[in-house]
């Protein structure tokens, strides 16, 4: 026997965080209707995640759908909503939720218009597009947006996929989804950064020399918050914190650049906030941001 509340959902996007999703929520016992894939990749993970499932043409999909989900990339989402809102598809009371980060529910106003019901729920993890993402979405966040009526349905979606939500306000999306993209991504060029050097320097194995590292300053970082920062910055090691500087401009003379920089950014941020937690003297922090501002001087004679 069905479970009370069950609705049919269309997919519009197999990606990665699309089939997921919709795997989700039929593992939640939503009927899937159907689901939009292009290329290749889509369609095989449509297959693997969602088998059984038809691949149908968009408005297809939104015609057969109680519940829509939308997951395409930000900058495509504006103009697929209106276009299907000139075509008519949209339906009164219908339920559209789209994955972005960015957008809250304002970028879904002809949705709004057609009678239907905005939802913004967006997953705070990275995805595979593999089954293994299901389980992950156990120790999953969402970060949901609606209106204040239809917040319990939100959350109820996120509930019944595994994971928790957290409410956002429409105006703080930016900001929300800027911090995520921050710690995430910016971890990946990081650590992509570090394994170069080692490399290079005939590390054979970074990842074995760079993982337990990482995965205790992470724990650290977030059990404890800034009192967790150690290192050559944190102590005030101006000649240290010069040393690398020219180490990497000689180091990136050859190496397209992007490795100094990233550690001049970085190391002056953390300058600033070892400062504000009182490690570091207001000189220290001057002496510190002036031998990472244009990097090190070239030695005399060159």
């Amino acid at each position: 026997m069905a479970r009370p509340g069950r609705l049919g959902v269309g997919i519009i996007g197999a990606g990665k965080v699309g089939a997921v999703l919709g795997a989700a929520l039929r593992g939640a016992e939503h009927a899937v209707v159907g689901v939009s894939a292009v290329s290749e990749a889509s369609r095989e993970r449509a297959e693997t995640l969602l088998p059984g499932v038809p691949i149908l043409e968009i408005q297809d999909i939104v015609e057969r759908s109680e519940l829509v989900l939308i997951a395409v990339p930000d900058d495509s989402l504006g103009e697929l909503v209106s276009g299907l809102a000139k075509l008519g598809a949209w339906q009164s009371g219908q339920l559209v939720a789209h994955t972005s980060g960015r957008f809250g529910v304002g970028i879904l106003q002809p949705v709004r218009a057609a009678g239907a019901i905005p939802l913004a729920l967006h997953p705070a993890m990275t995805f595979t597009g593999l089954s293994l993402d299901l389980n992950r979405l156990m120790d999953c966040t969402f970060g949901v947006t609606a209106d204040a009526a239809m917040l319990p349905i939100a959350q109820a979606l996120v509930v019944e996929m595994g994971a928790e939500p957290v409410a956002i306000a429409e105006g703080d999306r930016t900001l929300y989804h800027a911090s995520l993209a921050h710690s995430s991504n910016h971890m990946v060029t990081l650590v992509a950064q570090a394994s170069q050097l080692l490399r290079e320097i005939g590390v054979e194995s970074p990842e074995a020399m760079l993982g337990p590292l990482l995965r205790a300053t992470l724990e650290n970082a977030l059990a404890s918050g800034q009192t967790a920062l150690t290192g050559p910055v944190a102590r005030g090691d101006v000649g240290t914190v010069s040393a690398h500087a020219q180490a990497l401009k000689e180091y990136d003379g050859g190496a397209g650049g992007d490795v100094l920089a990233a550690y001049q950014a970085m190391a002056q941020a953390t300058a600033r906030r070892a400062a504000n937690r009182g490690l570091l003297r207001a000189e220290q922090v001057t002496d510190i941001i002036e031998v990472l501002r244009d990097g090190p001087a070239e030695p005399e004679g060159h």
